[in-house]
């Protein structure tokens, strides 16, 4: 079970940042010993890799923190975190870690599936993310869009550490993503009430 919930959690973690999962097993597998990489998957603790994925991260922060330049991002980002959450998912749940020393006994000889769960998982993190973003936007004047984007890589970042060090806390984490996965969708609905409340009353002042 630990298993499933250390590849939920770094899925999870790559629906709000692409690469912050990956670099972190990869970090922490190079110079720690808290996360070991099965063989497949040991690349990810290569130093030209670890330097690539520090440099898609940068690029990813700057332009998540950018109005009108951060949706752009996150349709671009459509693919790449969903991709990246299937990555993380089988790494992280195939890899012995201070809480997980027999990963192979859960998912047994099913490799693909871990990698189509984290899939699923990371997109639809990533969907409740972008879908937030214009509420933010509009209701800031876009002030809002560098408080968010940083509020979601430090929980992307400590997401990432949980399901390899704590793995049990990611339920609280997954709880605490579903509610605001609902707000979202409650906060989008009353926009659009209000905006069809709005359109009415000018459509009956125009012509009525």
């Amino acid at each position: 079970m630990l298993e499933a919930l250390t590849g939920t959690g770094l899925a999870a973690s790559a629906g709000l940042n692409a690469y912050i999962p990956l670099l972190t097993m990869g970090l922490l597998a190079r110079y720690t010993e808290a996360i070991e990489l099965p063989s497949g998957w040991q690349w990810l603790s290569n130093g030209w890799v670890i330097g690539i994925l520090a440099v898609l991260l940068a690029v990813e922060m700057v332009a998540d923190k950018i109005p009108v330049v951060d949706h752009v991002n996150d349709l671009v980002q459509t693919v790449v975190r969903p991709t990246a959450g299937g990555l993380a998912f089988g790494a992280g749940s195939s890899s012995e870690t201070v809480t997980v020393s027999d990963p192979g006994s859960f998912f047994g000889s099913h490799q693909w599936v871990p990698v189509a769960a984290g899939v699923v998982i990371a997109l639809c993190v990533h969907g409740v993310k972008a879908a937030s973003r214009p509420v933010v936007n509009a209701t800031t004047a876009g002030l809002g869009a560098p408080v968010a984007s940083t509020a979601e890589d430090f929980g992307s970042v400590l997401l990432s550490l949980l399901a390899i060090l704590l793995p049990v806390l990611v339920l609280l984490a997954i709880v605490l993503l579903v509610f605001g996965g609902w707000w979202v969708i409650r906060r989008r609905r009353l926009r659009k009430r209000e905006r069809g409340r709005f359109e009415g009353v000018e459509t009956q002042q125009l012509f009525g």
